[in-house]
């Protein structure tokens, strides 16, 4: 066959071949042939790539979610605490600290008294008194004193076994009328006595001063004195020179005391002046007294200072 007829045959058989292959039925699809859908480009190109394309698909990385460098601590979590109980309802409140230390006791005209001491003041006391920073004195015992702190309704004991507030034996009370301390008495006692003028006019006022000298110094001095209310009248009672740098207070009584309470820097007085009183006699020929009914000296250290009984203060009232 020459050259021309063998071309012919060859562009007619590709000739049938390519109408076969137009008309020919699609095949199956199979795993690896099947379509790609349009929702996964990045599937359909990963086909492309031959031997990768039957690695699984990974998702994208998110959004970071803390520091990539932040401390971390190493220690173990610390354990949960218990569920805190319900809380109790609170009650009153308490009353402040007790201002007020016991300071000296005496019994006067059927009733008992205690010297309070707060801070460097002294001044007397009887059962049912109202004092300053809302207490009052609700019972007088012999071995406490219970005082009713009032906003709150709330009482509160004082035992009486100290001198402002240092422990020490029970000071020592004179009473009028008791005899003088023998000759050989115990050496440091301190001195006291009255200074008046001897004779007085009625409705004229006149002072009446008591000095005391001793030879430990002494701090504090809650005292009482006693006189006749129908005959003396008192107008004024001050602090003499030892204690006019100190505190003092003082309390007239109706039926003739004064009640004093003074408290200075703790010197050694050497015949000063604890205190004067200014009288007015109300009743002409007769004759006028004034007399220490108690007395507790204080030492710089708290302590009791023993003491003389001054002789009765009188004097002559005349028209």
């Amino acid at each position: 066959m020459d050259r021309k007829k063998r071309l012919a045959w060859l562009a007619l058989a590709g000739g049938l071949t390519a109408i076969a292959a137009i008309f020919a039925p699609a095949p199956a699809p199979t795993p690896e042939t099947a379509p790609v859908s349009r929702s996964e480009p990045n599937a359909a190109a990963s086909a492309a790539q031959g031997p990768l394309a039957a690695l699984p698909a990974r998702e994208t990385i998110g959004k970071p979610r803390g520091e990539a460098f932040a401390k971390r601590s190493w220690a173990p979590p610390a354990p949960r605490r218990a569920a805190v109980a319900a809380a109790v309802p609170a009650g009153p409140p308490p009353p402040p600290p007790m201002p007020y230390r016991v300071a000296g006791k005496v019994v006067y005209e059927g009733g008992a008294h205690v010297v309070l001491a707060k801070g460097d003041r002294v001044f007397w006391v009887s059962e049912g008194e109202t004092l300053e920073d809302g207490y009052r004195v609700a019972a007088i015992k012999p071995d406490q004193v219970t005082l009713t702190y009032l906003p709150l309704g709330v009482e509160q004991q004082i035992a009486v076994v100290s001198t402002l507030g240092v422990d020490a034996p029970p000071p020592s009370t004179t009473v009028a009328g008791a005899r003088p301390a023998p000759a050989g008495r115990k050496s440091g006692a301190a001195q006291l006595r009255f200074e008046g003028p001897p004779q007085v006019r009625a409705g004229s006022q006149f002072d009446v001063a008591l000095k005391v000298t001793s030879g430990q110094a002494v701090r504090a001095s809650p005292l009482q004195l006693s006189f006749d209310a129908k005959l003396l009248e008192p107008v004024n009672v001050r602090a003499g020179g030892f204690f006019a740098d100190g505190s003092f207070s003082y309390r007239v009584g109706p039926a003739g005391s004064i009640f004093v309470g003074a408290s200075g820097k703790g010197r050694v007085p050497a015949d000063a002046e604890f205190l004067v009183v200014t009288f007015k006699p109300m009743v002409a020929g007769s004759t006028a007294e004034l007399k220490l009914s108690s007395l507790i000296l204080q030492g710089a250290a708290g302590r009791a200072i023993s003491h003389d009984q001054p002789t009765a203060f009188r004097t002559a009232v005349v028209q």
